[in-house]
């Protein structure tokens, strides 16, 4: 069942400038001085360029098979630190956006993440230079910050934690952004006043996942009753971070701690939750949110699938081993939960498209993105997710067995539906193409 609204207000009880550093070099991180910024006059919102505001945007990077970025394009920079990769074509920034404005998927211009031009580097850049309450979380922060504890290592935090990556950010008055991403080990900070040692650019940090591989993101514009939400639904899913640690949490500014019923919230994040119920809930702008804990032990598309009606989907994730393959029914389906009433449509398995005439693939390694898209039902859904199609579908001699847990049917994960049909329409375009088989 989905949260009810007793539940939510119980755990609300219980719980400009680019920052450009010389010669695309990574700044020096510096002692700390003070625990909260000079607040920003306007809230953070979604923008498709510096001055250009808009409920929400979404961009599909390419992989650098497909889409290879030049190591010398006049337009690579690192305006968050960093030192540019120049590998030859294991990188690509180049990106098709969709946005409230334009819901049309097309070609964006520039390279991602590298200036105020684009949507993520404006995005992005008016959080890292603002004054802003902000929370980053990421399972694959590689070691900066590091994250110590239960299943975490050197470089990442596996299960029970959430398979979940992004930045909330907000003002005094509880208005802000979501930015929801794919990319491991970034962002690795929310403010140039904590700069991360190995940059906080994309295609200028160490880790080669972030620009070879394929990834998305969504962000998405906030009033103070989303943002609670969010906070919600960011400890439902377990998501990894840590709230005493001022290079990913800011919880003051002007000396101020942000509201209290905001920062109880804040102050509930950076753990495992136990607890299976999960969250569905519809946001001011109509996107509808649904997290999966890591407790409910099913395969993460098909619980969207049930969550939604029963919808038919196609999705398109980092499709690797243990995969899940595609779906045809609950028949097929024997990991699940009687808590989820609606058994799943069908769920198809992309494995590859093409763009602009271009060959672009899904299984895991060319594509880390998280997609998918309704194809019934009476909603144009296109949805954006943390979590991969990986872990297990289960045996029909021992149905929930001990293995239903495995991979990212173990993990916590947000999906974000936004009922639009001309977006819905650019999504499936990009991932129609061949699928993986359903069973005999």
């Amino acid at each position: 069942m989905a949260w009810p609204v007793a539940t939510i207000a119980a755990l609300s009880l219980a719980a400009g400038n680019l920052g450009t550093s010389p010669s695309g070099t990574a700044p020096q991180a510096s002692v700390a001085v003070s625990t909260g910024a000079q607040a920003s006059a306007t809230p953070p919102v979604p923008l498709l360029a510096k001055g250009q505001q808009v409920d929400w945007w979404f961009a599909y990077k390419f992989n650098s098979q497909s889409f290879p970025s030049q190591p010398d394009d006049p337009k690579r920079a690192c305006p968050f630190g960093g030192t540019l990769r120049r590998d030859g074509t294991h990188f690509s920034q180049r990106y098709a956006v969709a946005s409230s404005a334009n819901p049309v998927l097309t070609d964006g211009a520039g390279l991602i993440g590298t200036s105020a031009a684009d949507p993520l580097g404006a995005t992005f850049g008016q959080i890292y230079s603002g004054g802003y309450y902000f929370v980053v979380w990421n399972d694959q922060f590689y070691n900066d910050p590091p994250r110590d504890g239960t299943a975490c290592d050197d470089k990442q935090c596996g299960k029970p934690w959430g398979h979940s990556k992004g930045l909330l950010a907000w003002d005094q008055n509880g208005n802000g952004v979501l930015l929801q991403v794919t990319t491991p080990s970034w962002p690795g900070s929310g403010t140039s006043r904590f700069p991360r040692g190995d940059g906080n650019t994309p295609g200028c940090i160490s880790d080669d996942n972030n620009m070879s591989n394929a990834q998305d993101f969504f962000a998405l514009r906030l009033n103070r009753a989303d943002l609670k939400t969010v906070l919600q639904a960011l400890a439902v899913a377990s998501v990894s971070t840590d709230i005493t640690n001022p290079q990913i949490v800011n919880r003051r500014v002007n000396g101020q701690t942000s509201p209290a019923d905001i920062d109880q919230l804040v102050g509930a994040l950076g753990t495992i939750s136990p607890d299976k119920t999960y969250m569905d809930q519809q946001l001011s702008t109509g996107v509808r949110i649904i997290v999966k804990p890591s407790a409910l032990h099913v395969p993460p598309w098909q619980f969207v699938s049930s969550v939604i009606g029963g919808a038919n989907l196609l999705t398109a994730t980092w499709w690797a081993s243990p995969k899940i393959g595609s779906t045809r029914s609950i028949a097929d389906v024997h990991c699940w939960d009687a808590t989820l009433s609606t058994p799943p449509g069908k769920v198809a398995i992309a494995t590859s498209a093409r763009w602009d005439g271009i060959p672009i693939s899904f299984t895991g390694g060319p594509n880390h993105a998280k997609l998918g898209v309704a194809l019934s039902g009476p909603h144009h859904y296109a949805i954006f997710g943390d979590l991969n199609q990986q872990g297990q579908l289960g045996d029909a001699s021992t149905p929930n067995g001990p293995n239903c847990g495995s991979s990212q049917n173990g993990r916590g994960g947000m999906f974000f539906a936004v009922d639009n049909p001309a977006l819905s329409a650019g999504v499936s375009k990009l991932i129609t193409g061949q699928m993986a088989v359903f069973p005999n």
